[in-house]
């Protein structure tokens, strides 16, 4: 089938015209999808920037589905992997009257390790509510196909009970474990070994293509081409998965599986207590000496606090020491010599990140109230990057939303170590002219003036009023986030959403159904979702997202550039902003009756001469400095619902 066929599929007299209820026709999703059906053909690599609405998950599964290659698509999200398998899959399946197989693979910590589930069931629990938890749990494991978390949503994502009833590539026994034969990863597995089209998601490709730790290795050479979704994410997802990392909490884990394992071995939990208690207590002393430092920085701030250098000296001793122990023991069995093994690898990788480092890498640390990671980032990522790809001999078809720079893809592409790539760039369909309206107040102060988020709440008041609330207020700070929810407490008469406050899903059901929200949101919030219909009509942005200069990673990499010759700011941090400042934008308007203002606040995109940038990057809309024209905007809704 040529290109010219595949793009007719989705025309005026196509399949999916006649069969799927609302579908447009559009041109621009038929040229992505004929470009993408040649990169797949020719197993080429692909930059497809598509505008929102423009219809890329039909552009890319289509030819994908009827190619007759083993295809992988990844994704950014969960949610997104979600969606495609069980909605968008099916549904070009069975337009296409396709056969093909199809399966759906996640990272291990996804799915439901029976090992691990008896393991705490025999040890039970002195907390009532996960006492209750791992007693739905188990009531849920009888009847459970796929052992995705995902089908149990009583139990929050973040419950303390999901580490003890999954696995890690550590603690995994493997063959060996008794449980084999009925594993969900080892289930996931094998269907995605025997399918024609595999759904992931980022961190699992990169975790395995970069770590080979996910045990997804022997798929990945079979494979003819490679979908990369919302890609924008790939650069920073990269600098995690090429990184040496250790963590309190896989310290504190390995401690515990230890003990677990001792039971029953005759003199075992004798020979290990005392070392594993004193591992525990290593690593509380280390994290409480932290709280003197910032939460993020970089290893020289430890090894000039005595206390944390110190305190690292002794666990890396113990940790040693504990390996030492539990290879004595690890004949005795399983559990144990893989808890030697686990130990071996963690002392292994601790002295790697605090004695023997390069000036390829940046080390750095990083805190949480009750935890903290020490991790040895390489600062050239494109060169594995670029190794990855080559070894696949496959098609990457890399796309999103937010891929460009004004139309420039330069940036995305030299991160990724992709040198003259063929590129795509397609509009979104949307009448942004007639759709939306930019506004832009005047009269606000410098991003760094102290009463800056006070300036900013009372310039959106009077907008709010006009859209009758129905509002996303973006931050680029968590401070300026909970400062403006202060601010706008008992001053408005819509409901506030504010993130923290609930988990993100319910905060968007309970925002959608309100129907006039207020909802404020930071990081998170920028990509990702999707709230079509009237109950957003506005979304404000604070200040340009520009990247905390207190990452330790950033700092690294702007001085490499600038001792390239690379002015930093204009050649890393503006376009990465831009990248953001996209992505928040792109909140506004997710379909062809959707109608509203983007209020872009800081003052600098008319001040300064990176502003132009930013503005030529936003979709095309109309630009006002007036109040009055917002007011107008919204009245024409108002004579319109008359």
């Amino acid at each position: 089938m040529t290109e010219h066929d595949v793009a007719a599929l989705l025309g005026a007299e196509g399949p999916f015209a006649r069969e799927v209820p609302g579908f447009a026709p559009r041109e621009a999703q038929q040229r992505m999808a004929a470009a993408v059906a040649e990169a797949i053909d020719g197993r080429d690599l692909l930059i497809a920037e598509a505008g929102t609405g423009t219809g890329k998950t039909f552009a890319y599964l289509v030819p994908a589905l009827i190619s007759g290659r083993k295809v992988i698509v990844s994704t950014g999200t969960k949610a997104l992997q979600d969606q495609l398998f069980f909605r968008d899959l099916p549904r070009v399946q069975s337009v296409l009257g396709s056969r093909i197989r199809s399966s759906l693979l996640k990272g291990r910590s996804n799915y439901l390790c029976l090992y691990r589930l008896d393991q705490s069931v025999r040890e039970g629990h002195h907390d009532r509510v996960l006492a209750s938890q791992l007693s739905t749990i188990r009531a849920w494991s009888a009847r459970t196909r796929r052992g995705d978390r995902m089908e149990l949503a009583d139990i929050p994502e973040d419950s303390p009970v999901w580490p003890r009833v999954t696995s890690t590539s550590e603690n995994c026994l493997g063959t060996e474990c008794a449980f084999f034969d009925d594993c969900h990863v080892v289930k996931a597995r094998r269907e995605a070994m025997e399918a024609d089209v595999v759904v992931v998601n980022h961190h699992l490709l990169l975790a395995d293509l970069a770590l080979k730790q996910e045990g997804f290795g022997e798929i990945l050479p079979s494979a003819d081409a490679f979908i990369l979704d919302e890609a924008h994410q790939i650069p920073e997802l990269a600098g995690q998965f090429f990184s040496q990392s250790i963590s309190a909490r896989q310290i504190v884990d390995l401690a515990q599986d230890a003990l677990a394992e001792c039971q029953g071995i005759t003199g075992a939990m004798g020979l290990l207590l005392e070392p594993v208690e004193a591992l525990q207590d290593i690593v509380k002393r280390v994290r409480l000496a932290m709280d003197s430092l910032p939460a993020k920085g970089s290893f020289g701030e430890l090894e000039r606090n005595e206390a944390v250098h110190d305190g690292l000296t002794e666990l890396r001793d113990v940790l040693a020491a504990l390996a030492d122990l539990l290879g004595a023991q690890a004949e005795r069995s399983r559990g144990l010599t893989n808890a030697f093994e686990r130990a071996q690898m963690l002392s292994m990788r601790l002295d790697r990140i605090v004695e023997e480092h390069s000036d390829a890498d940046v080390r750095w640390y990083e805190t949480w109230p009750r935890g903290f990671a020490l991790h040895a980032t390489p600062l050239d990522l494109a060169s594995p990057l670029r190794a990855m790809r080559m070894a696949t001999d496959a098609a990457w078809i890399h796309t999103s939303a937010t891929l460009s720079i004004a139309g420039d893809f330069q940036h995305f592409a030299r991160q990724l170590g992709i040198e003259d790539p063929r590129t795509l760039s397609l509009e979104s369909p949307f009448d942004y002219a007639r759709q939306a309206l930019a506004y832009l107040p005047q009269g606000l102060p410098d991003p760094a003036a102290r009463d800056y988020t006070h300036r900013v709440v009372e310039t959106i008041l009077p907008v709010l009023e006009s859209s009758n609330g129905r509002a996303f207020l973006l931050f680029t700070s968590h401070r300026a986030l909970r400062r403006a929810a202060e601010l706008l407490e008992g001053r408005v008469p819509w409901p506030l959403f504010v993130q923290g406050s609930a988990p993100r899903h319910r905060l968007l059901e309970e925002f959608r159904a309100s129907g006039h929200g207020v909802l404020l949101g930071a990081a998170s919030f920028w990509e990702g979702v999707d709230v079509a219909g009237e109950a957003l009509s506005v979304v404000v942005i604070d200040k340009l997202p520009f990247a905390t200069p207190d990452d330790p990673v950033l700092q690294a990499r702007l001085e490499a550039l600038e001792n390239a010759g690379i002015n930093p700011f204009m050649g890393w941090q503006v376009p990465t902003a831009v990248i953001a400042l996209k992505q928040g934008a792109g909140r506004l308007i997710r379909d062809v009756h959707d109608r509203g203002v983007l209020v872009l606040c800081d003052p600098r995109l008319m001040t300064k001469g990176y502003g132009k940038l930013f503005l030529a990057s936003i979709p095309p809309m109309p630009r006002t400095r007036s109040l009055d024209d917002v007011k107008s905007f919204f009245a024409e809704d108002v004579t319109a619902d008359a």
